[in-house]
């Protein structure tokens, strides 16, 4: 009898699960020194959401049923900040009675960059359909997250964004022009019938024959 799940996958979202874990301990740990009442109302709506995304993926590894992958909705999104206002110096804490608002927020976005980055990778080695999509979808939901988290440190001021003169911005943007969309087709109504034919039909070989043979 097949094994239900390829090797790679299972390694892959045993480290997802394992990840999950960890994150809700941390936003648990995190918990008791919240001060600001909106970053503790973030909080416990993403450790709430991530626990029952969790379960959710358990559910679907052992095959529990057919789990639908829930999106996670932000309840607002607010304009970015951009620049930067007198940043605050910023160092390690000293001891743990010296955690702030500041350190459990950034360590919340660090915590969902992680997982969406490994959740992603997870995706592409996922052969069963199911698995793939709530890993896909479970990255895009730790993107959710982190920007939710990100906005309340941008507009704190935790969080500021640096920016370049307007002119230099725009000489990058403006280097970037759109390709011709008719550009393929037109390089292969151009060659020789003979040509298009082998080229449509034979993969081009980068390395000479003879370094596969034996001497």
């Amino acid at each position: 009898m097949a094994a239900h799940y390829g090797a790679h996958e299972t390694m892959e979202v045993h480290e997802v699960l394992t990840c999950a874990i960890d994150g809700i301990n941390h936003f648990q740990l995190l918990r008791p020194h919240v001060k600001d009442q909106q970053l503790q109302q973030i909080l416990d709506r993403q450790l709430q959401f991530m626990t029952n995304e969790y379960n959710g993926m358990v559910r679907a590894v052992q095959q529990q049923g057919q789990e639908q992958a829930i999106p996670y909705r932000s309840p607002k999104n607010l304009a970015p900040k951009y620049g930067l206002d007198h940043p605050a110096q910023q160092s390690p804490n000293a001891s743990i009675n010296q955690i702030d608002d500041r350190d459990v927020a950034s360590g919340m976005l660090c915590s969902h960059k992680a997982s969406a980055s490994m959740k992603m990778i997870a995706s592409l080695e996922c052969a069963n359909p199911q698995l793939r999509h709530l890993m896909q979808q479970g990255a895009i939901n730790c993107s959710e997250q982190a920007y939710e988290v990100w906005q309340y440190m941008n507009q704190q001021g935790y969080y500021q964004v640096p920016t370049m003169k307007e002119i230099t911005t725009n000489t990058i943007m403006n280097t970037y022009q759109p390709a011709n969309a008719n550009m393929n087709m037109n390089m292969i109504h151009s060659m020789p019938p003979q040509q298009t034919m082998m080229s449509q039909q034979q993969p081009m070989m980068s390395t000479p024959m003879s370094t596969y043979i034996r001497q």
